[in-house]
């Protein structure tokens, strides 16, 4: 029998050194130059829409300025409030605003622009997620 040769093993993940250009903004990073409130006639590239009002340009009646957010109930926010009633106690109120569903107007038409829906009940231990700042980046010439 011939001897084998040794083969590199495909499928396995490289370590993060071997992926230097992952993009930052990915895992919930604000980059530099978005701003977050009322943009003021600036032409905006792209809206991240989240917990938080957003800037954005209403593409129903063509205004410029900043959503306003309304909450609903999600499944996490259930769930959240399920798990504790089995220990006999709910903490589920409120001031839980961090599983509700939110969902983007605009002021002027009152026209629905965007929703940002949570899934997740584990975000409860997670407090620094529990509010996301919704942004927009500027259009770049």
């Amino acid at each position: 029998m011939g001897k084998k040769e040794e083969e590199p093993v495909m499928g396995m993940p490289y370590p993060a050194a071997y992926h230097p250009n992952q993009n930052p903004y990915q895992s919930g990073v604000i980059p530099p130059n978005a701003f977050i409130g009322d943009p003021k006639g600036v032409p905006i590239q792209q809206t991240i829409f989240r917990d938080t009002p957003a800037p954005f340009n209403c593409a129903y009646c063509g205004s410029t300025g900043v959503t306003t957010v309304k909450s609903k109930l999600s499944l996490a926010a259930v769930v959240g409030c399920m798990m504790p009633m089995m220990l006999g106690i709910c903490f589920l109120c409120p001031s839980m605003d961090c599983l509700w569903h939110k969902y983007h107007y605009c002021p002027s038409c009152k026209e629905k622009v965007a929703d940002f829906e949570k899934s997740d009940p584990c975000v409860v231990m997670d407090p620094p997620q529990w509010t996301q700042q919704s942004f927009a980046l500027p259009a770049s010439y």
